[in-house]
């Protein structure tokens, strides 16, 4: 069993909410290669300019090596 991980970062970005952002960076990263975990490194915000509030949010996740 390996005890290697690789880290990634990526950003989810969601006009509905910070967990939404969450989430679906989290899927899309877990549908190329099973996530073991995930911290969330930052977030942060804009108003687009259509008036529109974006939620972001930079990830990182944690994946196995080998298994």
């Amino acid at each position: 069993m390996s005890k290697s991980f690789e880290v990634v970062e990526r950003v989810g970005i969601s006009t509905e909410s910070i967990a939404e952002a969450v989430r679906e960076v989290v899927l899309e990263a877990h549908s190329e290669k099973k996530v073991g975990w995930f911290e969330v490194a930052e977030q942060r915000g804009r108003v687009t300019s259509e008036g529109k509030v974006e939620f972001q949010v930079k990830v990182r996740i944690g994946r196995k090596l080998k298994d």
